[in-house]
This record gives structure tokens, C-alpha cells and sequence, in this order.
């Protein structure tokens, strides 16, 4: 997928993960759908607890990788997914995401390159890459221009 925008912020340990985290949630509303890549241990969980905390969520999160989704509660439904167990793209086509992607809550999607192109185009893309054991490169990728004000503001602050 071709993208509009990109731009990468660093964070030098978890706790600034989740700081990032909190402003992406900041920034978001119902109908978001944020994609997120990365090795495993990259901090994707990490960066999943600072966008709920950011929606109003402050519930522990856990990666869902053997349930698939879990949902969180803030004004609205928050679902958490994890495709790292699936395989196929078969097997993501019969998770029915499309009720979860469309609805009236927020999708938070770790693996999301599993998914191939389930996804909406206005989707929210970040990949996260280790750069040593405790820092990270968050490389942000869209084409929906209401992000423009969460690239203004990451990069404000990071």
C-alpha cells in the first residue's frame, strides 16, 4: 500500500512507549483502526497500553495472542487484537473483522502485516523496530490528513 504520509519518532525506553501510546490515543477517535508491526518483544503491547490510557482505558493490557481479541471499555468499545497465532489470510477472513473495522469502537491491531489488505486504507500503520534493548524507532504511516495533527504532535515532544 502506497502511503500519503510517514514520519518516525524515537523512544528510549517503555515508559515513553506508552507516552507515545497516550497521545496516539489522544488523537483518535471511534472509528480508528491503528496497525501495528514489529518483531516480537518491539513493544507493541507497550504502545497498546498508551493508546487505551489515551482513549480513557487505564485496564492492565495484556497481549491477546490465544483469545485474538479483547475487548476494553472506555466512552466506547475498544477491541485489541492479535493476529500473530493466524497463518493464512483465510483464517483472518473468518475472524468477520469487518463487524470490529466498521463499528463504533476503536481497533488496535498487533500483526497486522498478517493481515495482508483486510484492512481499511485510512488505517493508521506503525512500525516498530528495536534499536537496542530498551530503544525504539516508531515509523508512522497514513493517508488520512486528520493524522497531521498527531505528527505535529509527537514531533513537538519527541
Amino acid at each position: 500500500m502506497q502511503f500519503k504520509y510517514d514520519f518516525s519518532v524515537d523512544s528510549s525506553n517503555e515508559e515513553m512507549t506508552i507516552q507515545i501510546g497516550d497521545i496516539i490515543g489522544n488523537h483518535i477517535s471511534i472509528g480508528a483502526v491503528v496497525l501495528l508491526v514489529g518483531d516480537l518483544g518491539a513493544g507493541k503491547t507497550k504502545l497498546t497500553q498508551g493508546i487505551l490510557n489515551g482513549l480513557g482505558c487505564h485496564d492492565f493490557v495484556r497481549s491477546p495472542t490465544f483469545v485474538l481479541i479483547t475487548e476494553y471499555h472506555s466512552d466506547f468499545p475498544i477491541y485489541h487484537m492479535d493476529l500473530y497465532r493466524l497463518d493464512t489470510s483465510e483464517s483472518i477472513d473468518r475472524l468477520f473483522l469487518d463487524e470490529y473495522l466498521y463499528g463504533e469502537g476503536v481497533c488496535v491491531i498487533e500483526w497486522a502485516d498478517k493481515g495482508n489488505d483486510s484492512f481499511p486504507h485510512d488505517s493508521l500503520t506503525i512500525n516498530i523496530e528495536s534499536l537496542s534493548e530498551s530503544s525504539r524507532r516508531l515509523h508512522f504511516q497514513y493517508n488520512q490528513d486528520s493524522f497531521n495533527e498527531l505528527r505535529e504532535n509527537l514531533k513537538g515532544k519527541f
